[in-house]
């Protein structure tokens, strides 16, 4: 038919012949760009990223950071316990000063009762200040046992120093009567001295009366005197 543009078909000795496809242009672009783009990223990356870890550091830097965290573990834990042990101890410090100050009233409470005290004790027969103003002896197997007031009038009177000395009357077991004197006990006090102890009494002696000297530290005068029977 004329004016057809459709191919004509012509025989060769070969046999027939087909029309080779071509690659699509877009495709072949696509590609390029690919291998250019992941060309490229390895290129900067290994010029300038940071280097690629092998296996064997990528291992130790794992085990370094499972290091890191038990120690970070560890440090809390000694942080807990210190907390712990602060709040503890916090506790224990309130507990120790409700104590102090419950201890310092009743402690107050005492001197002012003392204070009492002292202000009704008799005063010494003899006038004397430091005075002797209460004692008591008792005989306790080869020893005796004392209990002497020493008291100055002025609660604010600087502090006594000297010593106190027992001249005892005394029988002994075969019935004879004789006198000693015992080692003299060392005082110092301000306002009052509650003395207390014992001495050892020689031979068997029993203790009848004893006589109360008190000397000042450095003087043979004595600045009080009393004479006590033992009961």
């Amino acid at each position: 038919m004329l004016g057809s543009k459709r191919p004509v078909f012509k025989p060769t000795a070969y046999g027939y012949t087909r029309r080779k496809r071509r690659i699509p242009r877009w495709l072949v672009l696509m590609i390029t760009g690919m291998v250019l783009g992941a060309g490229g990223l390895l290129f900067v990356q290994k010029s300038y990223g940071p280097p690629m870890l092998t296996v064997e550091q990528s291992q130790q830097l794992h085990d370094e950071l499972n290091s890191v965290k038990a120690e970070n573990q560890r440090l809390q834990s000694q942080i807990t316990l210190a907390e712990r042990e602060r709040d503890d101890s916090l506790s224990q410090v309130a507990t120790i000063k409700d104590k102090l100050e419950r201890h310092d009233s009743i402690v107050a409470a005492l001197e002012r009762d003392l204070a009492l005290f002292a202000r009704a004790i008799p005063a010494d027969p003899r006038g004397t200040s430091p005075g002797i103003r209460a004692a008591e002896f008792k005989n306790n197997s080869a020893e005796l046992d004392y209990n002497v007031l020493l008291m100055q009038d002025d609660e604010k009177a600087s502090t006594f120093k000297g010593t106190m000395k027992f001249n005892v009357m005394g029988r002994y077991p075969n019935g004879r009567t004789g006198h000693i004197d015992l080692e003299p006990v060392a005082v110092e006090f301000g306002h009052y001295l509650h003395a207390q102890g014992s001495v050892e009494l020689p031979s068997g002696m029993t203790a009848r009366q004893i006589t109360i000297q008190v000397f000042p530290e450095g003087s043979q005068k004595a600045a009080a005197m009393r004479i006590i029977n033992v009961r």
